[in-house]
């Protein structure tokens, strides 16, 4: 089974210029979502993951399952006042605009080993805001984990200093 064959391109979405890549083909298959999640638990083999990353919106449906299937605590990352506790910040560049993420200040102890995950690293805006929400936290990252990577963005070379998974690399 080919994942790739179950996320669709939308042209011009959300505005001019961009071709999106809609996951909601493979969520809505349970054959091909396990088969993806299958493919993401396999490349942290041998690794301690004490808890999961997941980035808001897209980043929270692999990242629960991710959290489940590895026996570990799921960290939502989302944006500004989403969050009711206590919080730190950091902004970052998108493809089509600028944003911020926030963490709650006690969801991530010294030590614990972390998996960060989302469902695209396109500029790496996004992916390089969450590696430094974790390590000011004082987490381990043990791994950033995509869906898929859009390899002609480069995004890759702001997070270098951290090991990188992509189920689908376009």
């Amino acid at each position: 089974m080919k994942i790739e064959n179950y996320i669709r391109d939308i042209q011009g979405f959300p505005k001019e210029g961009i071709l999106f890549k809609d996951i909601t083909p493979l969520l809505n298959d349970p054959i091909a979502r396990k088969e993806c999640l299958s493919i993401l638990v396999d490349s942290l083999k041998g690794q301690q993951i004490d808890k999961v990353v997941g980035a808001e919106s897209r980043g929270f449906f692999f990242g629960i399952l991710l959290a489940q299937e590895l026996n570990a605590g799921f960290v939502p990352i989302r944006k500004p006042k989403k969050l009711p506790y206590n919080t730190i910040s950091a902004s970052y560049e998108l493809e089509y605009g600028t944003d911020s993420l926030e963490i709650h200040t006690d969801a991530i102890k010294k030590g614990d080993r972390v998996l960060i995950h989302d469902d695209v690293l396109a500029t790496g805006g996004t992916a390089k805001a969450l590696c430094e929400l974790v390590e000011k936290l004082g987490g381990e990252i043990v791994q950033c984990n995509f869906l898929m990577e859009l390899t002609f963005l480069n995004g890759r070379d702001k997070i270098k200093n951290n090991p990188i998974f992509a189920a689908i690399t376009y």
